[in-house]
């Protein structure tokens, strides 16, 4: 919701008209006790949103684009990307991340944040974690858990920024392709085409196309402990990429840089040197 309020302010800035919001519960919301990578339901956060937009029962959706699919419906598209938050991982705890005790009840529903937790070799007792941002911090904040990763995007967003006790860098837990950005989608044929495009970041839609082309030629998604993240410097972009094992080993591991206008062409060179280590 505060997600989608950024970009409702954004939208009316540009046209000065009112927007209603029109709330879609999903699947992913709904299931609370599973952990994600193994509900085997493609699109498990948007499929829903996917459906009022093609029924156009609104104009358009808004998602953390983490969440969408690797590929859309075919009369789809991501007509926005606005600027990116921090893409970084976040930890909540009371403890320093290498003061954790073995043992220590680490609370996560990522197969990524899981694998990155055994290739650092911490020895956590590791168990799912649902619920919005409030609840999982509440979960820690009273003993349930000791720990928990997430997206310090969300963090920021909804100025909880308090209870950061670490943010990792980009090499040491590479975050999920999209982790951090916002995406539009609506039809293709939508007459908001313009408005929406408006809303678009250069330097943050070439990062996440870079990460998305990863995706895509490697036909991976939750299921795979992937970290895939693009920073842009100029008119340089860099793309790196880690597959780890469910236990934590490493599968294979990249970075190249080059021309941000090069973005989707560098997210497949990583993909394919990826697809020769395995």
């Amino acid at each position: 919701m505060v997600q989608t309020k950024n970009i409702i302010t954004s939208l009316r800035d540009i046209t000065n008209e009112e927007i209603d919001i029109k709330i879609i519960k999903t699947t992913g919301d709904k299931i609370k006790d599973s952990q994600l990578y193994n509900i085997d339901v493609k699109g498990i956060f948007t499929k829903e949103l996917d459906r009022a937009v093609l029924e156009e029962e609104v104009d358009f959706a808004v998602h953390s684009l983490k969440d969408l699919p690797s590929e859309l419906d075919d009369d789809l598209e991501i007509l926005a990307v606005p600027h990116r938050e921090s893409p970084k991982d976040a930890l909540i705890s009371p403890y320093k991340w290498d003061d954790l005790p073995d043992g220590a009840v680490f609370g996560t529903s990522s197969l990524r944040r899981e694998a990155f937790c055994k290739y650092h070799q911490k020895n956590l007792d590791i168990q799912p974690i649902r619920g919005n941002i409030e609840t999982r911090i509440r979960k820690v904040e009273t003993g349930e858990y000791q720990a928990t990763l997430m997206a310090e995007a969300g963090l920021k967003r909804l100025g909880l920024n308090e209870h950061i006790q670490k943010s990792f860098s980009l090499d040491y837990i590479t975050p999920a392709a999209g982790q951090g950005a916002l995406a539009v989608v609506a039809r293709k044929d939508t007459k908001k085409r313009k408005i929406l495009e408006a809303l678009t970041h250069t330097a943050s839609y070439k990062e996440v196309m870079a990460e998305k082309k990863v995706l895509e030629e490697l036909g991976v998604g939750c299921q795979w402990p992937l970290g895939v993240c693009a920073r842009t410097s100029g008119d340089e972009l860099e793309l790196q990429s880690i597959l780890l094992t469910k236990e934590g080993e490493l599968i294979s591991k990249h970075k190249i840089k080059g021309s941000i206008s090069q973005a989707e062409s560098i997210g497949l060179e990583v993909a394919k040197l990826m697809m020769e280590d395995c």
